[in-house]
């Protein structure tokens, strides 16, 4: 017999290969040859038949791990033919856990026989007490050496005498269970309500989708923990998405004191081991609860009854490089393959969201206020045109005295600055040369902090030069622009004597050193707390009493589709981070802005939000944008631009396919950062009815061009920024 195996390299489709003795299931993984080396694979299909079975090779074995159940097959199947993604990659991002394809690692361990030795010295009764107080559960020799004060001649003379017995155990060692019996926090009326709606969601076993619209502070959380205790009860799995890796340590203290325990973590900071670890426990079914990153949702969960997806609206859940994804719409797939229910929490919710609950698609919860009577913060305007800002400086006078009003009330403040570095350009002031970055088309930013000029897009490093590159002139540069490290600097001489930290992620070597930081400007340690979005994701700082907005029409600037809405988002997630405990007081919140009477500013000042999502929709409409119509898009990339668009013609002269389902073509035209890692980049957009058979006409397209092998061709569907 033979059988289709996915292997996860793009070798354009499942290869047959011949079962040996042992039968193999669908959804089994197995090792087996490839080109000179080994690769993991997945028993996908029947064999296609199409190769003499003379000419093909033989599985070498099935792997010591549980099989991908059929709704996890179905759900990688679905998620390739959505984004246009070949299914061999889609089931490499399912199987990036380091060590899978060895045996489970084993450990040797000492197991008491019960045997009493004829000499019992003090050193050996010493670790037979060891082995007492531990209930007689295996352990390792230097575990039992460190505890019990011997040396390994002691361990080795009680093997001798039959009392201890040498065994190999298993190094993965079981996830502690969770016990969703706990009491959790004392619920307001509102928040019961909210839970018991979840609540029955989940009871009812079957697929469902509902945001849980809750304003900041109102305790979303809290809320949605009862539907992760609900699931547990169940004996199903659940699943919380995280839109950072900081916002994970926070949320994991609050697990472990709602359930005893802590669950699973994955994200890119998890040790390998780690992660082999948590891999197969999901697989297994043995955890109960992950905590993760957007690429947690391609785990093998045996049976998941719940995904979360908290600050479900943040641009972070879209994976832009290798498999381009949205987790936000990749886990409502899943759960709807897989009879779970979704619940999408935020406090500003994506407009996609927004109207999938306007077309009845998706539920809706409400939590409307505050937790404990917390008030909402009190949101001002700073008019820049009448701030008169000296030059060089950014914080106006009437944010000025507002922090020190705050300071003097023992409270902290928070410049929010949603630009990293010193300054975002600098500028020769003799010739007006900007420094830029060699490998691609951007200017460097400086970072003063570290003395370096850093590139965004590639991450080139290097030092500040004494002169012109243009002129040769020296000391002729000049910063433009504010970034966080500048507003510092500008802090520490308005208000003398205050602790600044500033929070952003270029000062932080690890996730532990970001955890420490957070952790200290929670306890006080702090004054002033400068930073850029990192902090305006799900923090809560209980000493907060005031919010700056230092440049709140920063994202307006530009022709982005979506400038209005992140703008609207993250200015009102920033403030609502200002008075979120009793002890802090009421907070406040002011926006500094050259565009007062712009609507996204008027819309969060005076806390119309209804109102915002209805007139944004309601131009997205008239012009046919998602969610109302749909995007595509296409990234040509290659070392020639000439060759790119060149090819770029050639493709929209030979959209045929695309033009017989109604869809528009635009472009091609550079990217708006045209070069990057010394490659170019061309773009066309697609543009086509909402429900449009988009993908099947951009494959019939695309099989009409061989692309050169210089020339990378990337499929964007559903894209968020076009770059």
């Amino acid at each position: 017999m033979c059988v289709g195996v996915l292997v996860p390299r793009p070798v354009g489709g499942l290869l047959d290969y011949l079962v040996p003795e042992g039968d193999v299931e669908f959804g089994d993984l197995v090792e087996v040859p490839l080109g000179r080396g080994h690769e993991i694979g997945v028993v996908w299909a029947p064999g296609t038949g199409k190769i003499d079975t003379r000419k093909l090779k033989w599985i070498l074995r099935k792997l010591d791990a549980a099989p991908l159940v059929t709704n996890m097959r179905t759900f990688l199947d679905q998620a390739s033919a959505y984004t246009m993604t070949p299914l061999n990659l889609m089931f490499r991002l399912a199987t990036r856990a380091p060590g899978i394809l060895g045996d489970r690692p084993t450990v040797p361990v000492l197991c008491p026989t019960g045997h009493i030795p004829e000499r019992v010295t003090p050193a050996r009764q010493r670790v037979l007490d060891y082995f007492r107080q531990n209930e007689g559960l295996p352990l390792r020799a230097t575990q039992i050496c460190q505890e019990a004060k011997v040396s390994g001649s002691v361990i080795n003379g009680l093997v001798e005498a039959g009392s201890l017995v040498r065994e190999t155990q298993l190094s993965d060692q079981p996830y502690d269970r969770l016990d969703p019996g706990r009491a959790g926090h004392e619920l307001s009326a509102e928040q019961r309500d909210a839970a018991a709606e979840l609540q029955r969601r989940v009871r009812a076993r079957e697929y469902s989708t509902v945001l849980l619209k809750g304003v900041t502070g109102s305790g979303k959380t809290e809320v949605y923990l009862e539907a992760v205790a609900e699931t547990l009860k169940a004996g199903q799995q659940a699943l919380v998405l995280m839109p950072e890796i900081g916002l994970t340590a926070e949320f994991i203290e609050r697990v472990t004191v709602r359930f005893g325990a802590p669950p699973g973590e994955w994200h890119s900071a998890i040790p390998a081991a780690e992660r082999r670890r948590l891999w197969r426990a999901t697989g297994d079914g043995q955890i109960q609860l992950v905590v993760g990153a957007r690429s947690a949702l391609f785990l093998p969960f045996r049976n998941l009854g719940l995904i979360v997806v908290d600050e479900e609206h943040d641009t972070s859940y879209k994976q832009e490089d290798g498999v381009i994804y949205n987790a936000r719409d990749m886990a409502v797939l899943r759960a709807s393959i897989c009879g779970a229910a979704t619940v999408l929490a935020s406090a500003t919710p994506s407009l996609e969201t927004w109207k999938n609950v306007e077309d009845g698609k998706y539920g809706r919860v409400n939590l409307p206020v505050r937790a404990g009577a917390v008030q909402m913060p009190e949101i001002n305007c700073i008019d820049l045109r009448e701030a008169q800002l000296a030059p060089g400086r950014w914080i106006s006078g009437a944010l000025a005295v507002a922090v020190r009003e705050v300071l003097t009330q023992r409270r902290q403040a928070m410049l929010f600055l949603n630009r990293r570095g010193f300054a975002p350009l600098t500028v020769c002031r003799s010739c007006g040369f900007q420094l830029g970055c060699d490998d691609c088309d951007a200017r460097l930013v400086e970072h003063r902090f570290i003395n370096q000029l850093v590139c965004h897009q590639c991450g080139r490093m290097t030092p500040c030069p004494d002169h012109c590159p243009a002129c040769g002139e020296t000391g002729q540069f000049a910063a433009v622009g504010p970034g966080v490290e500048r507003l510092s600097q500008e802090a520490e001489e308005l208000f003398p004597g205050a602790r600044i930290e500033v929070l952003s992620s270029d000062f932080f070597g690890s996730i532990e050193d970001f955890r420490a930081r957070l952790q200290t400007v929670r306890n006080g340690h702090a004054d002033v707390i400068i930073g850029t979005q990192i902090i305006a994701k799900g923090h809560n700082f209980p000493l907060l009493g005031l919010v700056g907005a230092v440049d709140a029409d920063l994202g307006l600037h530009g022709t982005d589709l979506r400038a209005a809405e992140r703008t609207f988002q993250l200015m009102t997630q920033v403030a609502g981070r200002a008075g979120r405990t009793r002890e802090g007081g009421r907070g406040i919140a002011f926006l500094q802005t050259w565009q007062p009477d712009h609507p996204v500013i008027e819309a969060i000042v005076s806390g119309g939000e209804e109102e915002f999502w209805a007139a944004e929709a309601a131009e997205r409409q008239v012009a046919g944008a998602p969610p109302y119509g749909r995007y595509a898009g296409i990234i040509l990339s290659g070392p020639n631009s000439s060759d790119l668009e060149r090819l770029g013609r050639l493709m929209f002269r030979k959209a045929v396919p695309l033009r017989d389902i109604g869809a528009q073509i635009y472009g091609p035209a550079p990217a708006p950062v045209s070069r990057i890692r010394g490659r170019f980049r061309y773009r066309l957009l697609i543009k086509a009815e909402r429900r449009a058979p988009l993908q099947q006409a951009i494959a019939v397209w695309r099989a009409q061009f061989n692309f050169p092998a210089a020339i990378r061709v990337v499929i964007d569907i559903d894209p968020q920024n076009f770059m």
